[in-house]
């Protein structure tokens, strides 16, 4: 049986149908349709003794537009809800030391259905220019909190949030504290540690170097997990065997070791 939706042809010959007193099915062999769309569209439009052909295509037309009307306002609110926690999302990470174009341009990879954005991607939905996303691009490059890979049938580069990328965060934000610790050292040098100034400054740089290693763990911390990545890494330590003795799921072990390469590897690098 031919399927779709009924002609405006379709419902002449019901309403023809219908005045010639045939019931539900005959009309439904005539015009090769299931007996059930028959009945539905002559119940939604006024029944067997109201039927209109006319009246009856006009207002399914008209259902059809107010549906459309309503899925695109709906996906329009739910565009502007995802903007809004794009926007969100990017703010915290601003409080969090990021610039706000990175952040933006980090936020809205991170809740991308898509695996990748291109900068043309990127420009459309942040709604900025081309220059500032290769700026935000570049800086997110530099830290290692993004790479771009190669489209393999366009010219064109995608963008890709690296595995790591909330470690690679928290690295930033560290850094950042360092350098308030290192300028403000500079600072009780320039102005003399005895001065006003100097005493303020001093107290800044205490506070920032305090944060910068509570941030980065410290050099004990560092060497612990230097220490346990290389365990791990010459087999000496089994998934298994530490889950039990700390009575922890095998899952949180995995990510806490896998946590603990990634970090003694950043602080080999950084050295």
């Amino acid at each position: 049986m031919p399927g779709g939706r009924l002609s405006h042809q379709d419902r002449l010959d019901i309403a023809a149908g219908l005045a010639e007193g045939f019931g539900y099915a005959e009309i439904a062999r005539q015009l090769q349709r299931p007996t059930s769309t028959i009945s539905r569209e002559v119940g939604r439009n006024g029944g067997a003794g109201g039927y209109r052909a006319d009246h009856a295509h006009y207002a399914t037309a008209s259902r059809a537009r107010r549906r459309r009307a309503v899925a695109a306002e709906a996906d329009r609110r739910s565009d502007d809800s995802r903007r809004a926690y794009v926007e969100r999302f990017a703010a915290m990470m601003v409080e969090g030391g990021l610039p706000r174009m990175a952040s933006r341009v980090l936020a809205l990879l991170y809740t991308s259905d898509s695996r990748t954005l291109t900068a043309a991607d990127l420009v459309r939905e942040l709604r900025v220019s081309p220059a500032s996303i290769s700026k935000a691009i570049g800086y997110l490059e530099r830290v290692g909190m993004v790479h771009r890979e190669p489209d393999p049938h366009r010219r064109f580069q995608h963008y890709v949030i690296a595995d790591d990328v909330w470690l690679k965060a928290w690295e930033v934000s560290a850094r950042t504290n360092f350098n308030w610790a290192e300028t403000a050292a500079e600072g009780v040098e320039l102005v003399g540690r005895d001065t006003p100034a100097g005493e303020r400054l001093a107290q800044m740089a205490e506070f920032f170097e305090r944060l910068s290693e509570d941030m980065s763990g410290g050099a004990g911390f560092q060497d612990c997990l230097s220490v346990l990545a290389a365990l791990w890494q010459a087999d000496r330590l089994l998934e298994d065997e530490l889950a039990i003795k700390l009575g922890w799921p095998v899952e949180r072990v995995t990510d806490a070791l896998d946590y603990a390469i990634k970090a003694a590897g950043a602080a080999a690098s950084a050295e």
